[in-house]
């Protein structure tokens, strides 16, 4: 079964599912455009099978494609994400420290 990602525009988060179970979620919050990803997480049961990648890396790819707006990661996870995956730095609001 192959995870995918879906935007959760209502609840302002991207969604992660495992055929149709959710097992993960990216919320932002967008002020003024820039998307604030502020928390990231995976069910206990599914981690440490890259799924977390899965869903950073598919959330960055919507927001780039729909131009969501510029990101600022918050969450860890997503700095040190965006920090291993250069080819994604050009969707940060500023610069990381």
């Amino acid at each position: 079964m192959n995870p995918h990602v879906l935007h959760n525009k209502e609840k302002s988060r991207h969604d992660l599912f495992l055929g149709e179970e959710l097992i993960g979620l990216a919320d932002y919050v967008d002020v003024d455009g820039e998307l604030q990803i502020t928390h990231t997480e995976v069910n206990p049961e599914h981690q440490g099978n890259g799924y977390a990648a899965i869903l950073v890396r598919e959330a960055l790819a919507d927001i780039e494609a729909n131009n969501l707006g510029k990101v600022w990661p918050v969450c860890p996870y997503v700095v040190k994400y965006m920090q291993k995956h250069p080819e994604t730095l050009h969707l940060l609001s500023r610069e990381l420290n």
